[in-house]
């Protein structure tokens, strides 16, 4: 399973990429590590760059090849981070560190390559023009438009790459790792994408079935009702179809169905509303989906398990959902 961490994101706009001369003493003003990722040891952070949602090309197949010609196009929110670190941890070094560290965590590990096996002519240079670049020479896959703080040295086979797949809460989270060492640092520059349910579309089986194993519930925001009602409005039928195909794949198994609020109003009128809605979706599982009744308990929480700030409106609309939730 993918492991949690309590990490603030911050956001932090640069818009300019450098050179090295050396590694940094200390990280960057308002960076830190991704929630999802630990540092390599004693690297510190050169750039950093939160990019809400943006559209990732990754070049890798499904047999785990790197293929330029068909990438996949992944959408959801990118974070990029580099680090540098001292240059006696060539990048083969720091490949397998972040292949252990994300195997252990629960991710699958879509490629991991370095050196000559990365491939002679796809040095820095051309990896820089073909992976991060756009256009060009090579018709790049323009990756660099989630910032670029470092350059990458040219003519150097000292390089890696490693690229993993998981999931965090019915989220599918990707995480990509270039490394490549110059003549007195290594520069690894890490990206994670989170493709979020809430943005990129309907909820699937998959989805339910990585957030249940990862987490032991899964957020749905395909649910929806009326304004202060627990009635279902008709566009949630695909969802609820999906849900109760997932139950009815699972009979040994048993789930709670619970019901969430934004901090809007008075908790006690909230936690009635929370609890009918649970409720509605019991009774619609049940009575049209044919789903096992003796499978399900509705509750409802109100806002006293939020998965967002309830200052912004983007985060009450994440609060606002049904959870399923192994019993």
């Amino acid at each position: 399973m993918v492991k949690k961490t309590e990490i603030l994101l911050v956001l932090i706009a640069i818009s300019f990429s450098t050179h090295l001369s050396a590694q940094r003493a200390d990280d960057i003003e308002n960076s830190k590590d991704h929630p999802l990722v630990s540092r390599f040891k004693g690297s510190v952070i050169e750039y950093y760059k939160e990019t809400k949602w943006g559209s990732y090309k990754l070049p890798v197949s499904k047999s785990g090849k790197i293929d330029f010609d068909a990438p996949q196009v992944l959408e959801g929110k990118v974070t990029r981070i580099q680090y540098s670190v001292s240059a006696d941890n060539q990048s083969e070094f720091v490949l397998q560190n972040y292949k252990a560290a994300l195997t252990k965590s629960g991710y699958t590990i879509m490629v991991a390559i370095a050196g000559n096996d990365l491939g002679v002519s796809d040095r820095p240079h051309t990896w820089k023009d073909k992976y991060y670049e756009a256009g060009g020479y090579y018709n790049g896959l323009g990756n660099d438009k989630f910032g670029i703080g470092v350059h990458f040295p040219l003519w150097k086979n000292d390089h890696s790459f490693i690229a993993a797949k998981g999931s965090k809460g019915g989220q599918e989270i990707f995480i990509m790792v270039y490394t490549v060492v110059e003549g007195n640092y290594t520069l690894i520059t890490q990206d994670v994408l989170e493709i979020d349910a809430v943005t990129t579309g309907m909820v699937s089986a998959e989805v339910i079935s990585n957030g249940i194993a990862a987490d032991g519930r899964v957020a749905i925001y395909d649910i929806y009702f009326e304004t202060a009602k627990s009635d279902i409005k008709p566009e949630s039928a695909q969802a609820l179809s999906i849900i109760a195909a997932f139950i009815k794949s699972n009979p040994s198994k048993k789930y709670f169905i619970v019901g969430h609020t934004d901090n809007t109003g008075e908790v006690s009128t909230n936690l009635t509303l929370s609890q009918n809605r649970a409720l509605s979706v019991l009774n619609e599982l049940v009575n049209q989906y044919a789903v096992n009744k003796e499978q399900v308990k509705a509750h409802g929480v109100a806002s006293l398990a939020p998965v967002a700030s309830n200052a912004t409106s983007e985060g009450k609309a994440k609060n606002r959902r049904v959870e399923i939730v192994e019993q």
